[in-house]
């Protein structure tokens, strides 16, 4: 589909890409992953022509449609209505809509066979291309990405940024390009977004390269891992996590290698510094100091994912109640946020707050934090609660003229110079980086800096607004370990559901105006959550009262009652282990699938590699249905036993 060959791009005397290689097939779903400033945008802006390699090649179908999403779009704006924008994806259906017009005014007037003829061909053509629902097609992604109905007769500049960035992908996907390229598509997207996104993609015929730092979205889409690295493209068979294990055992592989290699080595020179002296051996030397100077030598693996080594600390701990919320209402002039609602944050909650865009996350957090006094109701701040806020907007009170170093040394004067160098080293400023001034310093950077401040701050609450935005993978799993460590209170809006995954024990979010809690990881509460969409609400129906003359029946009652119980229960427990039995058989199936799936020989044949793709997301999707009637049948058993 796309052959990159030998790929060599320079910027200025650095090689971002040194004869770089790889072969993007037809309907793989890829993830170009690696660390901020690898060329991972660059090598999509190569692929669609915007950069010219400094040399190699990159071939393709000349017919071959593209569809790029990047953050430039970012900047478009326009003046027509949203719906409109979208459907500017098609072109040639748009076109001949104007033409079949403008023929049916004429025959007002010239009513004529050659009109009738053009205005039939038109028709015709428009009929194949679907023309008649496109306006629908467009609704419906529209409506997957967030928007409302209203929202579709608004002028796109009337939307922020990010809003925007969401019509240019719903027009890109309208498209239905060969193949998509998409650069960071969730940055701009919330929790019920990004899941629809999933499953178009996953249902998407064509190819997809994903340039994402969302690791749970990566798994959950992609069947192919591309790592670019020290100016190399490498292949791994597998999502995300597939290539995290593949790439353990490559290294574990290559240190043995390196170990191996390195005992030879010293031993020849310890053979070679033996005999040089000798006259008589002086020829065996050089030879053997030739042989070790022509040794392809085996690198020592380099450690990407450096680990957090500071602790926290704060002068005094909290009370046990860290925030009381009562009886808050919030109110927009277009829509009600909180009505009347209650909530609690304990000492020692890591609290997730979660939901889709425009529910109230961002207000409440700016409630709980001080930063919004205008609702009625009563939010009270516990004993011996120091708290620090860390938002986006925070990156803009930076100051510039400061170095890393100096932005935290002015912020906590009491750590040490040594343990401020230490922070950042955690974040990923390592030797002279802590002397970059931050108006040199790209967003992601501002944002560790930022992120840097916060966790410096004599807090025992944290209160966070989407920590992870503008960060990379390895800067994601830095924070994950720095508040894996935290000891204290916190609660975060973020849309990155690994990272809320690895850091929350309770989750929060707004239904009906109102806070609602799970008591649990992020990936506990997205079962249950689907679960709860999937299983029908049934009332119990009350138990009629027992009339006096049945009195006497009781105890016979009573006793069938137990059999009965009895009876239910021994065919509850045999269903159960039948559907045991069938998931393990689907979990067999499964990993038959995936050894298909990891063999290269398999994208060879695109037909083949297409129906093992679908049969392998078709049995996932029957495991989880299973999985879920599994754990419905095992609560009915554990009330029954109860």
């Amino acid at each position: 589909m796309i052959a990159i060959n030998n790929l060599t791009f320079e910027i200025g005397a650095r090689a971002l890409y040194d004869e770089a290689n790889w072969h993007i097939k037809p309907g793989e779903k890829i993830g170009l992953i690696g660390a901020n400033g690898t060329g991972k945008t660059t090598l999509l802006k190569i692929i669609v022509g915007d950069y010219s390699p400094t040399s190699g090649t990159i071939s393709m179908a000349k017919d071959i449609a593209i569809g790029y999403l990047n953050q430039d779009l970012l900047s478009y704006s326009s003046d027509k209505n949203i719906l409109h924008v979208a459907m500017e994806a098609f072109e040639r259906q748009n076109q001949l809509h104007d033409e079949i017009e403008n023929l049916l005014q004429k025959l007002e007037t010239d009513y004529t066979e050659d009109l009738l003829h053009k205005l039939s061909d038109k028709q015709h053509e428009f009929e194949v291309l679907d023309g008649y629902n496109i306006e629908y097609k467009a609704h419906e992604i529209l409506a997957g990405l967030g928007f409302t109905e209203a929202d579709t007769h608004r002028k796109l500049s009337e939307f922020s940024g990010g809003w925007r960035m969401r019509v240019m992908l719903a027009k890109i996907l309208l498209q239905a390009p060969d193949i998509l390229l998409l650069d960071e598509p969730t940055n701009h997207l919330d929790l019920p977004s990004i899941q629809w996104l999933e499953d178009y993609l996953k249902a998407f015929d064509g190819a997809v390269v994903i340039v994402s730092h969302d690791r749970w979205f990566l798994d959950k889409v992609i069947n192919r891992t591309v790592e670019s690295r020290k100016g190399k493209l490498t292949v791994y068979a597998g999502n995300y996590s597939f290539y995290l294990e593949e790439k353990a055992q490559r290294e574990e592989i290559q240190k043995g290698e390196f170990k191996n290699q390195q005992s030879k080595i010293k031993q020849e020179e310890r053979l070679i510094e033996r005999f040089r002296a000798k006259a008589s051996k002086a020829k065996m030397a050089q030879s053997r100091i030739k042989a070790l100077d022509k040794l392809e030598r085996v690198d020592d693996v380099d450690d990407d994912n450096p680990s957090v080594n500071f602790s926290f600390r704060f002068s005094k701990q909290s009370g046990r109640h860290v925030v009381t919320l009562e009886n808050i209402t919030k109110k927009y002039p277009a829509i009600d946020i909180l009505d009347h609602t209650e909530a609690i944050i304990e000492k020692g909650d890591k609290i997730a707050l979660i939901g889709a865009n425009g529910k109230g996350k961002s207000t409440l957090l700016r409630i709980i934090a001080g930063a919004d006094t205008d609702y009625t109701g009563k939010a009270e701040t516990g004993h011996n609660v120091t708290q620090t806020f860390f938002a986006q907007h925070q990156l803009e009170a930076l100051h510039l003229e400061h170095t890393a170093l100096q932005e935290l040394q002015s912020f906590a004067p009491k750590h040490t110079e040594t343990e401020l160098r230490t922070i950042l080293g955690s974040f990923l400023f390592t030797g002279d980086d802590v002397f970059k001034k931050i108006k040199v310093l790209s967003g992601g950077e501002k944002s560790r800096v930022a992120l840097a401040k916060a966790l410096t701050a004599d807090a025992n609450f944290l209160v966070l607004d989407e920590p992870t935005n503008h960060l990379d993978i390895q800067s994601v799993n830095i924070l994950v370990q720095a508040l894996q460590q935290f000891e204290g209170t916190l609660i975060v809006v973020s849309h990155d559901r690994y990272f809320l995954d690895n850091v929350a024990n309770k989750i929060w979010f707004i239904e009906n105006q109102k806070i609602k809690q799970y008591p649990g990881t992020y990936r506990e509460f997205d079962e249950w959550y689907a679960k709860r969409k999937i299983e029908p609400k049934v009332a119990a129906a009350p138990a009629p009262s027992p009339k006096k003359e049945e009195k006497k029946e009781a105890a016979p009652a009573k006793q069938q009652h137990s059999e009965n119980k009895f009876q239910q229960l021994k065919k509850l427990n045999q269903d159960l282990g039948k559907m045991e039995e069938q998931i393990a058989e689907l979990e067999k199936t499964i990993k038959q699938l995936e050894a298909q799936l990891a063999d290269e020989k398999l994208y060879n044949d695109a037909a083949k590699m297409k129906q093992v793709n679908s049969s392998y997301e078709l049995k996932k999707m029957d495991l989880g249905h299973l999985q879920l009637k599994w754990e419905a049948l095992a609560e009915q058993i554990m009330e029954l036993e109860a």
